[in-house]
């Protein structure tokens, strides 16, 4: 995608201006977007929505001391007062040893096209009948009683960076989505369920109508939950839930949380944390997708990694900061807002899948738990504790047999892990993509 001359020069600007008022290295982040939303319920239009920001942000560093500021306002009128601020804010922060810019030898040079814009402009009546479609097929499910609603959503956001060591880039991207969520039952016996879709291009959106129909029979396969006893199954993680599991090993890995000690796997590298034959893959060079940028939050040009390669950790996921905490080199994956440092994190993250369906990972269990919701964020990240509330489908002699609500689902995200076997059904619909998922052994607290 080119570079906009009109950011780049704002940037720059800004930057010089940064280091003309006492600052020894900057860099500056803009990011610019436009939401646009439709709301319908029960056949009647409920809100339409749009909206545009241009947030900037200004980072300074003066010797081992930075300080961040961010604003709506680009006039010369604001900027002017900000500079001095962020300037002065610099000189009174506390010495961080590891800030700085990336090493200049790693920023991106050239600029891959992923192919993360699609050029619409959906109106609102497209919006409006994607919605509608989708409420009018949940709606017409058998059992479905009522709706709580259905929503279509466009959004474009532009991303411009520049720092003092001559760096400038821009990418942007567009994204498309719909939803839809209805009740099944009446009375105190209701139950809710919800499907969507989602895409960086329009024409990679499902079918409305088709979500539309699978929210409804969601919603009413929930009906009549039973209680279960306590006891230890095999856990089945639906694909709506089971990228959780990949974003809990994600947080586990992340340069800062290695660097301060608090995670559990911070001893890790280069051990078996999952089965053999397991990968897990975070690329941020992946076309249309949703985590996908050409550059990273400090400009360092990206790349692939293999997370897990044969069930075995190869690398944390590093910013310049906590690289340089862990005496290593940053693997770009900086990310950060205009009012914050930097920080690491994933882009695309994956599961890949494995060999074997759905039906084949649950064929041999003669009792256990398929979980399609979760409820709450009992994880802790220091010991990898893993406490969850649950809900879903009990198994019995291999097949899904009645709903099960209101249990929590226990484990050891280490134990988890290790006895973790993904299925053959990978489908990329978010940031973080994994198939079903079966773990052995883990604890069901019912009655």
């Amino acid at each position: 995608m080119a570079q906009s001359p009109d950011r780049s020069e704002v940037l720059q600007d800004l930057i010089g201006r940064a280091k003309k008022a006492g600052a020894d290295a900057a860099d500056a982040l803009m990011v610019e977007s436009l939401s646009f939303g439709a709301s319908f319920r029960l056949g009647k239009i409920e809100d339409i929505e749009r909206s545009e920001t241009q947030d900037l942000g200004l980072r300074v560093m003066l010797g081992k001391r930075q300080a961040v500021v961010s604003t709506t306002d680009t006039s010369a009128k604001a900027l002017d007062p900000l500079i001095e601020r962020v300037v002065a804010m610099a000189k009174v922060a506390p010495e961080d040893p590891y800030c700085g810019l990336a090493d200049p030898a790693q920023l991106a040079s050239t600029l891959p096209d992923l192919e993360l814009d699609d050029g619409s402009d959906p109106s609102a009546d497209v919006l409006i009948e994607r919605a509608r479609i989708a409420e009018e097929a949940a709606l017409a499910v058998d059992g479905v009683t009522n709706s709580g609603g259905a929503g279509a959503s466009f959004g474009r956001a532009a991303i411009s960076l520049a720092t003092s060591d001559g760096f400038s880039g821009h990418y942007g991207g567009t994204s498309h989505s719909f939803s839809c969520s209805v009740l099944a039952g009446e009375g105190t016996s209701m139950e809710r369920d919800y499907d969507y879709s989602s895409a960086r291009h329009e024409s990679d959106l499902e079918d409305a109508a088709l979500i539309g129909r699978q929210a409804g029979e969601k919603a009413v396969r929930r009906l009549n939950p039973q209680k279960v006893k306590s006891c230890q199954v095999p856990i089945i993680y639906d694909p709506r839930v089971s990228g959780g599991l990949v974003g809990h090993f994600a947080g586990a890995i992340s340069g800062a949380a290695v660097a301060r000690g608090t995670s559990f796997l911070k001893d890790a590298m280069g051990e078996a944390v999952f089965a053999s034959g397991i990968r897990i893959t975070d690329n941020p060079l992946m076309k249309r997708g949703r985590g996908s940028k050409p550059f990273d939050g400090e400009g360092v040009a990206t790349g692939p990694l293999a997370l897990i390669e044969d069930g075995r950790l190869t690398t944390w996921l590093l910013d310049t900061s906590t690289a340089k905490q862990l005496g290593l080199t940053s693997n770009g994956r900086a990310s950060r807002g205009t009012g914050g440092t930097p920080s690491p994190s994933t882009t695309n993250l994956t599961l890949e899948p494995g060999s074997l369906s759905p039906d084949d990972l649950i064929a041999d269990i003669k009792s256990g738990f398929y979980v399609t919701e979760m409820i709450g964020m009992g994880v802790n990240g220091i010991t990898g504790d893993y406490s969850r509330g649950a809900s879903g489908f009990w198994i019995e002699n291999g097949k899904l047999t009645f709903p099960v609500s209101e249990v929590t689902v226990a484990g050891n995200l280490k134990d988890m892990f290790a006895e973790l076997t993904p299925a053959d059904d990978l489908i990329y619909r978010a940031a973080t993509n994994a198939p079903t998922v079966r773990i052995e052994g883990m604890t069901v607290a019912g009655t």
